[in-house]
């Protein structure tokens, strides 16, 4: 048994993945300041919960924010460091399974990539500081609360007509045959003084996806395809199937959240080693 295992090291959680030839092994995450702890705690726990020895292990391919704080082996095994949007891309792809799209990596930040499986093209068209970061700064200031998870579920109980401006609410005429009157014309744009926190925290989540959202529509329009790909922890939100579905449909998209997205960009890395 041959094993090729990716390792995506971010500031505060650590992803874990491992490949049994094409066989994708339970994935695995854990948190801890320190990014070498993190790295060589999350190892332990992925070898113990997959049941498999170091002997099995071929080589870690490593990626993330956090890997340059990592040497070239891990317990003695070769780890080979991947560019963090080859990975995002080559993840995207794997967990989508389609061969070109534009892959958007949803973290603290924003990064799009340009990615081809045919032609082994991933480019990275560019990014957004707009992310994970921005709704825990702002929730942090506005409603009191830090845990991403904790946002989500306070805004399940949200009215974003309290919140948000839409083109309903300044013109009856229909301004473009391909745009809503639903659609959102400000974020924040009309924030009720009886808004209520989970309002906001609605309006949050709402304003950071939909301007995600918009970036990654404007790639696909410039590369002239269709198919967009979210992964990283903030792809798996509650909300994101509803507010991703409803853009998706205004703007002739089709906008994909894989199972195990959260995983994409440590997935990608895995199978950087299986190609290599």
């Amino acid at each position: 048994m041959s094993i090729i295992v990716g390792i995506d090291v971010g500031g505060s959680t650590t992803k874990i993945v491992g490949f049994d030839g094409k066989t994708l092994l339970a994935p695995g995450l854990v948190k801890a300041s320190d990014p070498i702890a993190s790295v060589y705690g999350g190892f332990g726990k992925f070898t113990t919960d997959n049941k498999i020895s170091l002997s099995s292990i071929d080589k870690v391919m490593v990626t993330g924010v956090g890997s340059s704080f990592l040497e070239n082996n891990i317990y003695g095994i070769e780890a080979v460091h991947v560019n963090e949007f080859i990975a995002n891309g080559k993840g995207g792809l794997y967990l989508s399974g389609i061969d070109e799209a534009i892959v958007v990596s949803m973290g603290t930040g924003t990064a799009y990539v340009y990615s081809n499986g045919k032609t082994g093209e991933y480019v990275h068209l560019g990014g957004t500081g707009v992310g994970g970061g921005t709704l825990v700064g702002l929730a942090d200031k506005l409603i009191g609360m830090r845990s991403i998870q904790n946002i989500a579920n306070l805004a399940l109980g949200g009215d974003l007509s309290n919140i948000d401006l839409r083109i309903s609410d300044i013109t009856e005429n229909d301004i473009s045959p391909t745009l809503s009157n639903n659609a959102t014309a400000s974020n924040f744009g009309k924030v009720s003084d009886l808004a209520s926190r989970e309002d906001i925290a609605l309006g949050l989540v709402n304003m950071v996806y939909e301007t995600v959202a918009m970036l990654a529509i404007f790639s696909a329009r410039m590369k002239n395809i269709k198919n967009i790909v979210l992964i990283g922890n903030l792809a798996v939100l509650p909300q994101a199937e509803t507010i991703f579905s409803s853009l998706e449909k205004m703007f002739g998209m089709n906008i994909i959240i894989p199972e195990n997205a959260a995983y994409g960009t440590v997935i990608g890395a895995a199978l950087e080693g299986i190609c290599d």
